[in-house]
């Protein structure tokens, strides 16, 4: 009987670690969420300070052109 017992603690214990991995999974892509947007909100400040060397030397009444989406973040 005293075998029943553990197994009984140890079947609590695990569902105990899985609901507390389960919460921290959930913070945790909230947090991820929350850093994503503070980083969208600030891209285009941040990108025109990175392209502004590049911006300066162009030809008047040019722009950059980037010929595949991927190219955007690649700026650094």
């Amino acid at each position: 009987m005293v075998d029943t017992e553990s197994e009984s603690e140890k079947k609590q214990a695990l569902v105990e670690h899985l609901r507390e991995l389960r919460s921290c999974l959930i913070v945790s892509l909230g947090a991820v969420c929350l850093c994503f947007l503070l980083c969208y909100s600030v891209i285009e400040p941040l990108a025109n300070w990175f392209f502004a060397p590049l911006a300066g030397v162009l030809p008047q009444d040019t722009s950059l052109i980037f010929s595949s989406y991927q190219e955007g973040f690649f700026f650094i």
